[in-house]
């Protein structure tokens, strides 16, 4: 009995000093998984959480792109592009809540996918385009800017999976921003044609891509 009491004394301080080493191993993952600026997932951690959350009906997929950002930090500075950054993946967060997952694409480009309890996707999402061109905190009032929002119901189209949405929605919030709309849901109004799955000005797209309208 001694010899087990002892034996597992001496194991508790290995048993210890592992746990802790894993729980430092996950929090350095979980970091490395974050964009550094908005703490938002990173374009990998994003496509993996949103993916699973497209097993759910009520799923919409929504692309978010900050308006004139270049003009932006040409105007005032990277700080204050940097700062509005920040802003806009606060809020965006805010409003696809726990039950969904927001990321940072890269630039100035968010996505998330948000879980639609009520239908009132559209509601929602033209609110937030009015919370996201809001002023940002600490900054001079005129350092601000619109974000145009596509979106998509993932049960419209359940033959697609994120990748084929995210076009979808990139399709629609090119759209909006085109028509200074705001907000656009993919398969309404005019929306442009894609080439090799993206639409032109975007990678992967000829230069000679037409642009055609569908009827409203």
């Amino acid at each position: 009995m001694n010899t087990l009491v002892s034996m597992l004394a001496a194991a508790a301080p290995v048993a210890s000093g592992w746990t802790a080493h894993t729980l430092w191993l996950r929090r350095r993952l979980n970091v490395a998984r974050r964009d550094p600026l908005t703490g938002l997932w990173t374009r990998d951690a994003f496509t993996r959480r949103a993916t699973a959350l497209l097993r759910d009906p009520r799923a919409v997929v929504v692309l978010a792109d900050v308006d004139r950002f270049k003009q932006i930090n040409d105007t005032h500075g990277h700080a204050a592009g940097d700062a509005l950054l920040k802003a806009t993946a606060d809020r965006l967060a805010h409003y696809v809540g726990r039950a969904g997952v927001a990321g940072r694409l890269g630039g100035d480009e968010f996505a998330a996918v948000l879980i639609d309890d009520h239908g009132t996707a559209g509601d929602m999402l033209a609110v937030l385009h009015g919370v996201l061109g809001r002023p940002v905190d600490g900054q001079y009032p005129h350092v601000h800017t619109t974000v145009s929002l596509g979106w998509v119901r993932a049960n419209d189209f359940p033959g697609d999976d994120l990748s084929a949405l995210l076009r979808r929605a990139d399709e629609a919030m090119y759209a909006a921003k085109q028509a200074r709309a705001g907000t656009r849901r993919a398969g309404l109004g005019r929306l442009f044609a894609t080439v090799t799955g993206r639409r032109a000005g975007r990678a992967g797209a000829r230069t000679d891509a037409p642009v055609v309208g569908v009827a409203a």
